[in-house]
């Protein structure tokens, strides 16, 4: 089997800095919202109901429609993207329209394969707190997207691929990519 046309690796750590801003935003609301009791607001005043008042459809429509939620959701949307449609996927079509026009050619191009199984980690990890969050797990969400934030932040400040050094690992272990050689 054959590697892939390789890619620019200034591309995945371009999107890198996009994901680490949307996942700093998700990580701070999620951490208000964590720390916050669910409280129902009426101009000035703040009611918080008793637990027994809520169903459990309301308590599930509460915790889905909160903002770190729904930011978490659309960043898992897009590492999902990244995942099926690397071509597409709008950070790198930003990157490759609007940026690398302005720049040097690239000195060496990269596998696509580990940055795509790293969109797949990311995607692993948020999908996980989006999960944990819903069944009521309350400090889930934040620590997932904080996880997700520091490999995305590693990656675009350092180059520092967490995914793509797992992807590797795994490579050299025959679990993932070519077969082990045998003596």
């Amino acid at each position: 089997m054959t590697a892939p046309a390789g890619i620019d690796p200034r591309g995945p750590r371009f999107a890198a800095w996009i994901t680490s801003a949307l996942l700093l935003i998700a990580t701070v609301l999620g951490l208000v919202e964590a720390s916050q009791p669910a409280t129902a607001q009426f101009g000035w005043f703040a009611y918080q109901p008793l637990a027994s008042t809520f169903t459990p459809g309301s308590v599930l429509a509460y915790r889905a429609t909160q903002p770190a939620f729904l930011l978490t959701l659309v960043i898992a949307a897009l590492f999902l993207w990244g995942v099926l449609s690397p071509r597409t996927q709008p950070w790198g079509v930003l990157f490759r329209t609007l940026v690398r026009p302005r720049l040097d050619p690239p000195s060496e191009l990269e596998d696509p394969r580990p940055p795509r199984f790293a969109q797949g980690v990311g995607l692993f990890v948020v999908v996980i707190g989006l999960l944990l969050h819903l069944i009521g797990v309350p400090w889930a969400l934040p620590i997932a997207t904080a996880m997700a934030f520091v490999a995305a932040f590693l990656n675009a400040a350092f180059g520092l691929c967490l995914g793509c050094q797992l992807y590797l690992l795994l490579q050299r272990a025959g679990i993932l990519g070519r077969a082990p050689r045998l003596p």
